[in-house]
């Protein structure tokens, strides 16, 4: 038969043993551990020589298994604790992982938002870069063109100082001719006018009228006449032809001609005389009303 010492350790060897397979346990006394200390109380009970001491050493051990308990329920609590702070925490890891995965389909949206963005970028760029071809295309034509536009701006100056020099040319002769032909015109007059004064204006010519440089001035008609005993000087302009409006040259330019006239001789009375091929009705008008004569080629 076993010790009731070597029982007790093996009793408690196992009631250790239950507590380290089971520690989460909060049936603190197994089966296993309830049948071992029936079958230690009945042991001792047996045993004809139960003393004082056994006795307390069991309570001991009683003791010690309620402290373990106690210690065992503690731990308990504090692994459920620490059991729910994880359940919690594991919640907000799913809740993050669950917005991370939000995040994570709208940032894959935005990327193929993006990439579409950038192949409509990229077609337009394709776009700008067959325009700009096409705008330095015509641009080369325009510059070829303009090419040809100097080319004939060069050609055009050339002919246009050939027909400078010809028209100024022409100008000349006609001028010439001008002059030619208002020379004659005039030479004509001199021998008509003293017959056409006296007979329609009752002015005899005293001296040949000639043409003369009196102040600065080129008078086309200069002379002396005299009606009714009293002498007045000539002084006349000759114009082809005289269809402008009286406040045109023809007027202005004879006036000037009268006060170079005066410069010279001083305030002597002048007979004003325009002698023309044709001069136009309005104008006959004003010379009357300003008391100017006009012989026109018709009359002599």
């Amino acid at each position: 038969m076993k010790s009731r010492r070597d029982i007790d350790k093996e009793n408690k060897k196992i009631i250790k043993r239950e507590e380290n397979v089971m520690p989460g346990s909060r049936s603190i006394l197994t089966q296993n551990m309830k049948r071992h200390i029936v079958a230690l109380i009945d042991e001792r009970i047996k045993e004809l020589h139960v003393t004082k001491e056994d006795f307390s050493e069991l309570k001991t051990i009683v003791k010690e298994i309620a402290k373990s308990q106690t210690e065992l329920i503690q731990i308990q609590k504090q692994t459920d604790r620490r059991i729910g702070e994880l359940a919690e925490a594991q919640k907000q890891t799913d809740r993050r992982i669950g917005e991370l995965a939000e995040a994570q389909k709208q940032t894959d949206r935005r990327i193929g938002e993006l990439a579409e963005a950038q192949k409509q970028t990229d077609r337009r760029i394709g776009e700008l870069a067959e325009a700009q071809k096409q705008t330095e295309q015509r641009i080369d034509t325009l510059t070829e063109k303009i090419e040809q536009l100097a080319e004939a701006q060069r050609q055009t100056e050339v002919e246009l100082k050939k027909l400078t020099v010809e028209f100024y040319g022409a100008k000349v002769e006609l001028g010439g001719l001008s002059r030619s032909f208002s020379y004659a015109f005039e030479n004509e007059a001199y021998r008509y006018l003293p017959k056409v004064l006296k007979e329609k204006y009752g002015y005899e010519v005293l001296e040949r009228i000639l043409r003369a440089d009196i102040g600065g001035k080129e008078i086309n008609f200069f002379g002396k006449a005299k009606k009714n005993d009293k002498e007045v000087y000539i002084v006349g302009e000759s114009k082809l032809r005289i269809e402008s409006d009286w406040r045109m040259d023809a007027f202005y330019e004879l006036e000037e001609k009268v006060d170079a006239v005066k410069s010279e001789f001083g305030d002597v009375p002048i007979v004003r005389l325009l002698v023309t091929h044709y001069a136009k009705n309005s104008i006959i008008a004003e010379a009357k009303r300003r008391g100017v004569i006009i012989v026109q080629s018709f009359e002599w």
